[in-house]
């Protein structure tokens, strides 16, 4: 009896599990560009057992980590004045992420042939990203050090949310490994420096601070990403909430440049809700 009680329970849930997961794949695969889920090949750049192929798979860990990231990243006028000057983020700040989503899919599980085209991709098309600030500063998309800045605080977000939303006993050592990992990837891109270890991430980003800004430009872009439109799948509480997590997972210098107030009475509620969405889509992928 128990075990038909179990069979039943399981087959009245995959329904559910099914529309979850769908829905996900629907959010990161642009259907009307022939996109479909990343097949995990043990070919690639790493393998089954790399510490990227466990961080790199978590969709709740990877939107906030990425979300924290871009917000960090923008503090860069450089960085800015590329997306500002050359894309589309205004209208489809979605297709932004997601294309970032599905570049970190393809490096981390495609197969050699996949990661290395998608890599010599996004070079050619920095190839291209030029222009001048409004200081008259010249900047380039294919600059080492703004690539080894985008790199470092999308890595170092990354994992700060897996540990906080997946593994909070992570070893100091498999911390260092998913660096080394990464840089790999960052190596490929052209970045420079490229940090291979956590400390190295934290040095790199001290080196960065002076640089960074909060400007008019911050303001706006800070704005259209906080206030994008939900979709199917992301609601408005599980959007509010992923915008809560990630400034939460920011550091408290990156929180005061662009103004952002993180109550100390509101961080458990943020992390609890965060941490039971991670649980169910986890539930629902496995």
């Amino acid at each position: 009896m128990a075990t038909r009680g179990t069979a039943g329970v399981a087959a009245l849930a995959m329904p559910l599990k099914r529309a979850i997961t769908g829905k996900v794949v629907a959010v990161f695969n642009d259907r009307a560009r022939g996109e479909a889920p990343v097949v995990r090949r043990a070919d690639g750049l790493f393998g089954p057992r790399a510490v990227a192929w466990r961080v790199n798979g978590d969709v709740t860990s990877m939107m906030v980590g990425g979300v924290a990231g871009l917000m960090m990243q923008m503090l860069h006028p450089a960085v800015l004045g590329g997306v500002w000057d050359h894309s589309k983020f205004r209208t489809d700040m979605a297709g932004r992420l997601r294309r970032t989503a599905r570049f970190i899919a393809l490096t981390t599980y495609g197969d050699r042939g996949e990661a290395e085209a998608v890599i010599a991709r996004v070079r050619r098309i920095h190839g291209h990203v030029r222009g001048v600030l409004p200081d008259g500063t010249a900047y380039a998309a294919d600059d080492p050090a703004l690539l080894a800045w985008v790199h470092v605080t999308e890595t170092m977000c990354f994992l700060d949310a897996w540990v906080r939303y997946a593994e909070p006993g992570m070893s100091g050592a498999d911390q260092d490994r998913y660096f080394a990992e990464m840089a790999v990837v960052a190596s490929a891109l052209g970045a420079d420096p490229v940090p291979r270890t956590r400390g190295e991430a934290r040095d790199l980003v001290r080196a960065m601070r002076p640089g960074l800004r909060y400007n008019e430009r911050t303001r706006e872009v800070m704005g259209i990403l906080r206030n994008q439109p939900t979709t199917s799948f992301i609601s408005g509480s599980f959007q509010a909430l992923t915008m809560q997590a990630a400034v939460d997972l920011l550091p408290g210098w990156v929180r005061r440049l662009h103004g952002l107030d993180n109550p100390v009475m509101a961080r458990p509620l943020v992390r609890a809700g965060t941490f039971g969405a991670a649980q169910t889509l986890r539930w629902a992928f496995r």
